[in-house]
């Protein structure tokens, strides 16, 4: 009798687990059929910002926001295959949308009146702020030390905006990609290269050459982008963004691509409020 009992209890068990899952599976809302009809998920992220999106030493698309947009494709359609990953720029990103050339953007994009009008925004899931990586002898050791200097900065891109809304007498060289901008900087180019800090502290922890001046600035939340007007398919990733911080996927990712030396910086950007800066 106990042991009948016994598998009794562990068959409710398994029940009970299994129509746990089935529920919670059940909590994304209905696929839009504009999206459904597609058969695959059409994303948009970034391929030289690692740790968030970026392309292996073998071309392999990679990256937290990239296992992001593959997570929604997987609860979508069922499967991690049913996707479609395509590059974008800080620059070219929202014509991308907007263009139909892909449904969404999980591109390190931060939210801002500007974009806004055109796109719009799901809810945050973590913050992004700016710093600016210098030689490592450079005289530069605060924001203000760039004032009459050359700063490189992606087309674009926040960065960009906020130099030009704060800081206007700063000199700029505006390039396409990361490593366009990286290159500049140790070719000597430019004095200071600005970028989200997440994707400078990764390059200043690979090469001793360079440091961060570690004044953040242009604090703003990161958004999945989805065209105006699709109301549905915003709130199926919002729901999905959901259970993603419900089923800790985030702690997962950030531990799978950020080296630990590291990986404090960017669990407090998923987990924490955003900072006070300028």
């Amino acid at each position: 009798m106990t042991m009948l009992a016994s598998r009794l209890a562990a068959l409710s068990a398994v029940v009970a687990t299994f129509y746990g899952i089935a529920a919670h599976a059940q909590s994304l809302p209905p696929l839009p059929e504009a999206i459904k009809s597609a058969g695959v998920l059409k994303a948009g992220v970034r391929c030289d910002q690692p740790p968030y999106g970026y392309k292996d030493e073998t071309g392999k698309f990679a990256g937290v926001e990239t296992d992001m947009a593959i997570q929604i494709a997987a609860w979508a359609f069922g499967s991690p295959d049913k996707i479609e990953l395509t590059c974008v720029t800080a620059e070219n990103r929202i014509p991308q949308l907007t263009g139909k050339k892909v449904d969404i953007l999980i591109a390190t994009l931060g939210i801002t009146p500007e974009r806004a009008r055109v796109i719009d925004f799901s809810k945050p899931y973590r913050w992004g702020g700016s710093d600016m990586l210098v030689a490592k002898d450079s005289p530069i050791k605060k924001l203000d030390d760039v004032a009459g200097k050359t700063v490189i900065m992606l087309k674009g891109s926040t960065q960009a905006k906020w130099f030009e809304d704060n800081m206007a007498k700063v000199d700029n060289l505006r390039l396409n990609t990361a490593s366009d901008a990286l290159q500049a900087l140790k070719q000597g180019r430019g004095d200071a290269y600005t970028h989200d800090a997440a994707t400078l502290v990764v390059i200043a922890a690979k090469d001793p050459s360079l440091r961060l001046v570690g004044e953040p600035f242009a604090v703003s939340d990161a958004a999945v982008g989805v065209r105006k007007n699709e109301a549905g398919w915003l709130a199926y990733v919002d729901a999905a963004l959901d259970r993603m911080k419900a089923e800790g996927l985030y702690d997962k990712w950030v531990d799978k691509w950020i080296p630990a030396e590291i990986r404090p910086f960017y669990v407090d950007a998923f987990t924490k409020p955003k900072p006070n800066a300028r």
